[in-house]
């Protein structure tokens, strides 16, 4: 699967992460691993040029979804024979991420996490106009984040086991160095 980010935004975030979110969501639906998607985070002033241009809405916004093409048979994966697929770009404003992160409590990368999976979920033809897509589209979401919330908060505590399992054994002299890098 093929995930290219642009950070346009003058924000620093941990891109790799982002790319990781967008690549679990991908896997989570079963989308090919031929699949190409592209990920570009924008200023305040680029998003609302955007938002304005594409959905004829005033003010910048959080996350955008531009679809490659119309969507295909095969885009989700309840309908037949996945295919892979240009998905398309989703575009992030960081800076407007920033408030709502702080609103709801959680850091902007969980934010922007979460942001990338709604703008994943568009793109394979996923929306929340009518009240029935909405509570379709959120539920998965919700799946989805709480799935990959788990597979972080396990590779955060393997990372600590293996830092203390670490220090254990330097501290027994079983860390692998020879007496020679030691003294």
């Amino acid at each position: 699967m093929s995930i290219e980010i642009a950070n346009e935004s003058g924000i620093d975030v941990d891109e790799a992460s982002i790319v990781s979110s967008a690549r679990f969501a991908l896997d989570r639906m079963e989308v090919s691993p031929l699949a190409e998607l592209s990920i570009v985070l924008v200023t305040l002033d680029v998003m609302e040029d955007l938002h304005e241009r594409w959905m004829d809405l005033p003010g910048p916004t959080d996350v955008m979804a531009f679809p490659m093409d119309e969507l295909e048979v095969g885009r989700r994966p309840d309908a037949a024979e996945p295919s892979p697929a240009l998905l398309g770009d989703i575009v992030l404003c960081p800076a407007f991420a920033k408030d709502q992160a702080r609103q709801a409590g959680h850091s902007l990368l969980d934010e922007l996490h979460l942001l990338t999976v709604h703008g994943v979920l568009h793109l394979l033809g996923y929306d929340h106009a009518e009240p029935d897509e909405e509570r379709e589209m959120f539920a998965l979401q919700n799946r989805i984040m709480a799935d990959f919330r788990d597979l972080l908060a396990a590779a955060r505590k393997q990372d600590v086991q293996r830092s203390s399992d670490d220090r254990l054994l330097g501290a027994a002299g079983l860390d692998g160095r020879s007496d020679s890098e030691t003294s």
